[in-house]
């Protein structure tokens, strides 16, 4: 029996990973003490390390901002329906190269593959989109990328270690290779489309680049480049939804770094939080969908 032994190599490994959780856990503990802090605290500057005078004024001014609850609607609609339609057709054309009796398929492989290092370029795919009238569309986020192809591969690969005698018993029973797909491959891949899943949710959820040359309407932006606007602007896309009187009274309670921490964290305890629950699925998922094939 092999003896886990603790090595210097090990140690350094331990060392670094700690070093790098501990940075991101005092970046959102301080994001979170800011957020919490009334102006005359959150202006001084420096590390907070505990709430002083805490205070929710910055969060009651961030979730009562229009622009907030439009940034969730848009998000929320582009998260889901991308994730399930990516994910679907992802599934799909990772089921057709997981069988041998695809003819070419190594070929139509190392061709998806090949898009993964190059691409169309921006300008391109601007006028493709263009050319579409997809722009100022919910579609224009959704459709440039419907289908993956990294996640296309690791799909493939855990749909190649389900033995072939599963499919052979439904096909002998009458199954169809699409009713195969819904009802029989896709049960028993939960690892890895949940695996899957979560990082084209994440992706939406923080994607910001297309919907900035894709959509000028403002009704239709995302959370992140709401956002995006707040923390270039400061606190004034906020502050100009009241009155001016308002506003100045408002100023004096809450600061702009405060207003910016407040909609980071706003923004972000959604998909926070969606995370543990599929966190489970992370390690089988990943191992069988990378290592074989």
């Amino acid at each position: 029996m092999m003896q886990n032994k603790f090595t210097v190599g090990k140690a350094l490994i331990y060392l670094i990973l700690v070093l790098l959780c501990g940075s991101i856990v005092i970046c959102f503990w301080h994001l979170l003490n800011l957020s919490l802090s009334p102006s005359y605290i959150a202006t001084k500057g420096g590390l907070l390390l505990y709430p002083k005078d805490a205070t929710l004024d910055n969060y009651a001014k961030v979730i009562g901002n229009r622009y907030i609850w439009l940034g969730y609607k848009n998000t929320i609609i582009r998260t889901v329906i991308g994730t399930v339609l990516q994910l679907f057709f992802t599934s799909m054309g990772a089921y057709v190269l997981s069988k041998k009796f695809f003819p070419h398929r190594t070929f139509w492989t190392l061709f998806i593959v090949f898009t993964m290092f190059f691409s169309g370029g921006l300008i391109p795919n601007y006028l493709l989109v263009k050319e579409l009238g997809l722009l100022n569309t919910y579609t224009s986020m959704i459709l440039p990328g419907l289908i993956s192809a990294y996640n296309m591969v690791i799909i493939r690969n855990y749909f190649q270690s389900i033995p072939e005698d599963i499919e052979e018993s439904c096909l002998i029973d009458g199954a169809g290779r699409f009713r195969i797909f819904l009802q029989f491959i896709l049960p028993l891949s939960k690892p890895i489309l949940a695996t899957v899943a979560l990082w084209l949710a994440v992706g939406h959820w923080n994607s910001w680049f297309d919907v900035l040359i894709y959509i000028s309407d403002d009704t239709k932006f995302t959370l992140q480049i709401v956002l995006r606007r707040i923390i270039l602007t400061g606190s004034k896309e906020i502050l100009d939804t009241s009155a001016a009187a308002n506003a100045a009274e408002m100023e004096s309670i809450v600061s702009s770094e405060g207003l910016k921490a407040a909609c980071i964290y706003v923004t972000t305890l959604p998909i926070l939080c969606a995370y543990p629950f599929v966190q489970k699925f992370f390690v089988k998922g990943i191992m069988i969908g990378s290592l074989k094939g």
